[in-house]
């Protein structure tokens, strides 16, 4: 039988991860000093829009700074304990970013539908000019990771949930606006169910790819099948089993194969099938096993064999 391990390591310059770390530093400070005046001035103006709003720019500081924390965790060297290093450090972290952006939800929601029960005044011009920063703020902060690797899907997220928060800050804008010339204050809690529909649109499908990757599901960018497909279709192979691919952190996917060959067949062949893993599948991390198709004793990780040697589907 034979082995090949073939893999490739993603550099970035290093004046791109010193944007990246600068982003995250400028984005971290804007939001917090935004979220300050946003919590105080919404309190004085008992504008329950404002205190959701505050809430959720909480959600992207603690984002922002776990997603930054992974960065540093995945540019680590590997030891012989953490022989992939880091590198899932930003699974963990966007799976507890999307945890508490849903707790976060959850508390908007229920203070949202309170607040209509009992609506209570809101001062209209404060929300204006308090959202018209948070605007600012949010946007100018997710152009900061404009240039960064938005495969990263920690980067990805807080640049999105940055964006996405520009907006909300328009929707208040536009709440405070209608409340000043209506005097309608059950805007107020309006907007902050819109504010958590948003949130949760946002934050749900990080969730559950955070929570897909942690479980060593198949990223969602690759197609199991189609990849089986092309290995069954390769010159020499006649069987595959024991087919895995999975994220080893939010840039990089592995995959371990046992292949089933023709007898004469090149076992040069892997490097041509790693690199087409690499480049039509961006797996960068392959490890193939060729077996014989004759061979005496078969391969205990394929269910036909392990049948043959009386083996659970527990494994041998």
């Amino acid at each position: 039988m034979s082995h090949h391990h073939s893999h490739s390591h993603a550099h970035s310059h290093v004046h791109g991860a010193e944007g990246t770390h600068r982003a995250f530093k400028l984005g971290i400070a804007l939001n917090v000093a935004f979220l300050v005046v946003e919590v105080v001035y919404g309190i004085r103006s008992r504008s329950l829009a404002l205190v959701a709003d505050a809430a959720h720019n909480f959600g992207d500081v603690l984002t922002l700074g776990l997603a930054w924390t992974a960065a540093w965790l995945a540019g680590r060297t590997t030891t012989d304990r953490r022989s992939y290093g880091f590198r899932r450090a930003g699974i963990l972290a966007a799976l507890v970013n999307g945890s508490l952006l849903l707790v976060a939800v959850g508390g908007i929601l229920w203070e949202a539908v309170r607040r209509f029960a009992t609506p209570e005044p809101a001062q209209g011009l404060t929300m204006i000019v308090v959202a018209c920063v948070g605007t600012v703020v949010n946007l100018g902060s997710a152009l900061l990771f404009l240039r960064s690797d938005h495969r990263d899907l920690n980067i990805r997220g807080a640049y999105l949930h940055l964006l996405a928060d520009a907006g909300v800050s328009l929707g208040v804008v536009v709440a405070g606006a209608a409340i000043l010339a209506t005097g309608w204050n059950w805007l107020d809690p309006a907007v902050s169910l819109v504010v958590g529909v948003i949130v949760l649109a946002g934050s749900w499908p990080l969730f559950r790819s955070a929570l897909d990757l942690s479980l060593d599901a198949v990223p969602g960018h690759i197609d199991l099948g189609e990849v089986r497909n092309f290995l069954l279709e390769s010159p020499g192979i006649r069987g595959i089993h024991h087919l895995h691919i999975w994220a080893i952190g939010t840039t990089s996917t592995a995959l371990s194969v046992h292949l089933v060959v023709q007898p004469g067949v090149d076992p040069g062949v892997v490097h041509s099938l790693a690199r087409v893993l690499r480049e039509r599948f961006d797996i960068d991390h392959a490890t193939i096993q060729l077996e014989p198709l004759e061979h005496p004793e078969g391969c205990l990780l394929d269910p036909v064999d392990k049948d043959r040697h009386g083996c659970d589907s527990g494994g041998c």
